[in-house]
């Protein structure tokens, strides 16, 4: 998330009382943006930070221009508050691309670009644009960033015990077994409740298993053909084609793709479903038809979580619950 902040300051002229009610707007503004995301302030500050950098060399660089002033100072303060850079500084330009304000004999920098610190490792280069102007007597400042988007890696799913196993005799009676042994053939509960449900899970995972841990596949594109994969990836391109140059002629490129593949997928979905209606008329589709009926009720009842009993005080019941429990064992 990028956040793009502009501002214009009081002319050095204002009174005090203006010039405080606008850094504090700005304050309020910052506040305002997570501390995880990305901020750009692009504004004309009216002021000068300055020539060099002593005492501040966390916020800003060298390379600034002439004296700093009040309002310069208040940039500077401004930027210790927030933890930011004065990005202009950084970089070591001649006069001409560091002076944002020419007018008459003057020439200042009172335009700036700031950033978070963090990020000032994703900016290569900030200068200003000869000959550009954005406004009378204003000139462009331009800055290079690079984004660094890191990828989301995907969690691995939890492999779960198949508690649901247990509703079959047989494998009730293996693990009332195996319990048994793993609890030394006590017929009581030992008193630590952690203890004794680690040894239950344990048991648990070792007799009835665990599932795969594996993604389940996208079941909502099952139906999909070569025609349909190749329509989207034409259409994808033609996205790319229309963000990079915004031309009438690319845009009607895009959407007419749109509308095609809208249109494959609309006919791949419907030779899907007769392909299976048809089989399910047949012996084969009726024991697929079951089958995945027996897997989703399967897949419902793949637990992982152990539940306890406590008191009112918060505290596991161990002595209350042991005949229920002999019952199991």
């Amino acid at each position: 998330m990028l956040n793009v902040v502009s501002g214009y300051a009081p002319q050095v002229g204002c009174e005090l009382e203006e010039k405080e009610r606008f850094w504090s707007e700005l304050d309020e503004v910052m506040e305002s943006i997570p501390t995880g995301e990305r901020v750009v302030i692009g504004a004309d500050f009216n002021g000068h930070v300055g020539e060099g950098n002593r005492g501040d060399e966390e916020v800003m660089g060298k390379f600034g221009v002439k004296e700093r002033n009040l309002e310069g100072q208040m940039v500077v303060d401004f930027a210790k508050r927030m933890d930011m850079g004065v990005v202009n500084t950084y970089f070591q330009k001649r006069e001409e691309h560091r002076v944002t304000y020419k007018s008459g004999g003057r020439r200042t920098q009172v335009d700036y670009i700031l950033c978070r610190r963090g990020n000032l490792k994703e900016i290569s280069d900030c200068k200003v644009v000869v000959g550009e102007s954005v406004a009378r007597q204003h000139r462009m400042v331009v800055c290079r960033m690079t984004l660094m988007v890191c990828k989301k890696k995907r969690s691995k799913i939890e492999k779960k015990t198949k508690w649901w196993k247990l509703k079959k005799e047989e494998w009730c009676e293996e693990f009332r077994q195996k319990l048994r042994q793993a609890l030394g053939g006590q017929v009581v509960l030992p008193d630590d409740w952690e203890t004794t449900a680690e040894v239950i899970r344990e048991t648990g995972r070792k007799v009835l298993g665990v599932s795969s841990g594996r993604r389940k596949e996208d079941k909502e594109t099952w139906w999909w053909n070569e025609e349909v994969q190749d329509s989207v990836q034409r259409k994808r391109l033609a996205k790319k084609k229309w963000d990079m140059d915004r031309t009438e002629e690319n845009r009607q490129e895009y959407k007419e793709l749109q509308r095609r593949v809208k249109r494959e997928v609309s006919k791949a979905k419907q030779k899907a479903y007769d392909k299976l209606y048809t089989r399910l008329d047949t012996r084969e589709g009726g024991k697929d038809l079951y089958r995945l009926a027996r897997q989703r009720d399967q897949d419902g009842k793949d637990v992982q979580q152990v539940r306890v009993i406590k008191d009112r005080d918060g505290r596991v019941l161990t002595s209350e619950c042991t005949e229920e429990m002999e019952g199991v064992l």
